[in-house]
C-alpha cells in the first residue's frame, strides 16, 4: 500500500528536478543540494538549529560512505605518478610497441591496452602512462594523433570507467543511490558496458578508417614527445634491472589481487581495499628503492598529490550525493525518525506513487534513465551527477516493478560516457593534451559512435529489465 506523500515528499521531487535542470544549463549544483537538504531538514524537524545541523551532517555521512571510493582513487593516482616519474610506466607498455605495424593494430592495441590499465589504475593516469610510449609509435605507423586519442578516449574514459569493475568507484555511488549492494549493480552492468564499448569502438573504428581514406584524417610523422628534465633524472633513480622487475612485478600482483577476488568472492569494500593495499606496498617499495634516504618524505608526498587528485574529483560529489542519500536510508541517519509511518524511503515512496499514477514499462524506464544519465555527465565530471542517476532509476524500478539495478546500470553508464571524459571539450582535455590535439575536435569526432552506442545499448537494456 502506497504511503500518502506529504512535503517531504515534493521537496524532494522538486529539488532533483531543480538540481536536473541546473545540469541541463551546465551550472554547478552544490549550492542547489545545500538548499535542498536544508529545508528538507526544516520540515522534518520545524527546527533551525537542527536543520543547519543536518546540513553538515549529510556532508559528513556522504564522505563516510565515499570515503573508501576516494581513498582508493587517491592511493592509485600517487602509485601511477611514482610509476611514471621513475619511468616503470614506459618499461611496462613498451613491449606492446612492437605489435603497433598498422594503423588498425594501432588503434586496437591502444584501445584495449588503456582499458585494462585503466581498470586497474584509474582512466587519467592511464593516459599519461601509455600516451607518453605508445603515441609516436601509433603515428609513425599511420595512425593519426587524433584517433590516438579517440582509442584512449573511448576504451579508457568509456569502456573501463563506465564498468568501473575493479576499482569500483561508479558502481558504489549509483549503487548507494538506489539502495543495492554494488555487486548487483556491477553483475547487471557487465552486457551493457560490453555492447556500449562494442558498438561504439567498431563505429569509431569505421569512422575513422573511412576519414583516413578520404583524407579527412592525415598522419604527421616523427611525432615524439619530449621527457622534460626533472623528468630524465626521476627515470634515472631507478637501474634498468629494477625498472624490467617492477614492469613484471607491478601487474602480476594486480593481477594475483583479481585471482583472489574471484576465488574468496571478495566484492565491493573487501574488493577495493585489496586493490588499494597492493597498491600501497607497491608505492612504498618503489619509493624506498628510487628515492633511498628521502623516502620518507617522497612516500608522504605522492599520496598527497593522490590526495589532491582525488578530492579535486571528489569534491563537487559530495554536496549531489548528501543530497541524494536522503532519499533512502541517509534520511533516518541524518536528519531523524521523521518520516511518515510505513515509508520505505522518500525514492521509493515517489516511486510507488509513479506507478499508481502513470502507467510505465521498460521502455520508457530505459529511454528516461539513459536520457538523466546523458544529461547529468554535460558538467563534464561523469560522477558529480551518478547519485542522481541511481536515484531515478529506484524511482522508475519501483514503478515498473523490476529492473532497478538494470536501470541503476544505464543511467552510469550513460553519465560516465558523456560526462567521463568522451564528449565534453574540458573532459577531454588529458587524452588531448598528450596527443597534442584540439580536444573540441576530439569530441566532434568521438559524438557520432558514442550516440550510435547509446541508442543501441539504450535498446538492449529494454530487454534485459
Amino acid at each position: 500500500m502506497a504511503v500518502q506523500l506529504n512535503l517531504l515528499h515534493w521537496t524532494y521531487l522538486f529539488f532533483t528536478l531543480l538540481i536536473l535542470g541546473f545540469m541541463v544549463a551546465k551550472r554547478d549544483t552544490s549550492l542547489v543540494c545545500i538548499i535542498g537538504i536544508f529545508l528538507l531538514a526544516v520540515i522534518a524537524t520545524t527546527s533551525l538549529s537542527s536543520s543547519i545541523i543536518a546540513v553538515f551532517n549529510s556532508f559528513i555521512y556522504a564522505i563516510v560512505e565515499l570515503m573508501g571510493t576516494i581513498l582508493i582513487i587517491s592511493i592509485i593516482v600517487a602509485m601511477s605518478t611514482l610509476l611514471t616519474e621513475t619511468g616503470i610506466n614506459e618499461v611496462m607498455v613498451s613491449p606492446f610497441s612492437k605489435l603497433i605495424k598498422s594503423p588498425t593494430l594501432a588503434y586496437w592495441v591502444i584501445g584495449i591496452l588503456m582499458m585494462v590499465i585503466s581498470w586497474f589504475f584509474w582512466p587519467s593516469p592511464a593516459v599519461a602512462l601509455i600516451g607518453a610510449v605508445l603515441l609516436p609509435v601509433a603515428v609513425n605507423a599511420g595512425l593519426p594523433a587524433l584517433a590516438v586519442a579517440m582509442a584512449m578516449n573511448l576504451f579508457g574514459h568509456g569502456i573501463a570507467l563506465s564498468g568501473d569493475f575493479i576499482i569500483q568507484g561508479a558502481p558504489k555511488l549509483t549503487a548507494d543511490a538506489a539502495g543495492l549492494p554494488v555487486s548487483e549493480v556491477i553483475t547487471a552492468s557487465i552486457p551493457l558496458v560490453f555492447i556500449m564499448g562494442a558498438v561504439t569502438t567498431i563505429a569509431a573504428f569505421i569512422l575513422i578508417k573511412r576519414d583516413l581514406r578520404s583524407g579527412k584524417l592525415k598522419v604527421e610523422k616523427g611525432m615524439e614527445i619530449e621527457a622534460a628534465e626533472e623528468e630524465k633524472e626521476l627515470r634515472s633513480l631507478l637501474s634498468e634491472k629494477t625498472k624490467k622487475l617492477f614492469a613484471i612485478l607491478v601487474p602480476l600482483l594486480f593481477a594475483i589481487d583479481v585471482i583472489i577476488m574471484v576465488v574468496a568472492d571478495l566484492q565491493g569494500g573487501d574488493a577495493t581495499a585489496l586493490i588499494g593495499g597492493t597498491a600501497i606496498f607497491i608505492l612504498v617499495a618503489i619509493a624506498l628503492l628510487a628515492h633511498k634516504q628521502k623516502a620518507l618524505e617522497e612516500i608522504t608526498s605522492y599520496l598527497v598529490k593522490g590526495f589532491k587528485f582525488g578530492f579535486e574529483i571528489f569534491g563537487p560529489v559530495i554536496p549531489i550525493a548528501a543530497f541524494f542519500y536522503l532519499g533512502d536510508e541517509g534520511f533516518i541517519q541524518v536528519i531523524g525518525e521523521f518520516l511518515p509511518q510505513g515509508s520505505q524511503g522518500l525514492v521509493n515512496d515517489l516511486g510507488i506513487a509513479l506507478a499508481n499514477t502513470v502507467p510505465l514499462n521498460q521502455g520508457v524506464g530505459a529511454v528516461t534513465l539513459t536520457t538523466v544519465g546523458a544529461i547529468t555527465g554535460l558538467d563534464g565530471s561523469g560522477f558529480s551527477g551518478i547519485s542522481l542517476a541511481g536515484s531515478v532509476a529506484k524511482l522508475f524500478g519501483t514503478a515498473i516493478g523490476k529492473g532497478v539495478a538494470t536501470l541503476t546500470a544505464l543511467g552510469q553508464i550513460a553519465a560516465i560516457w558523456v560526462g567521463g571524459g568522451t564528449l565534453i571539450p574540458w573532459a577531454v582535455i588529458p587524452a588531448a593534451a598528450i596527443c597534442k590535439v584540439d580536444p573540441f575536435e576530439l569530441t566532434r569526432k568521438n559524438f557520432k559512435p558514442v550516440a550510435i552506442g547509446l541508442i543501441v545499448t539504450t535498446i538492449v537494456g529494454i530487454f534485459l529489465i
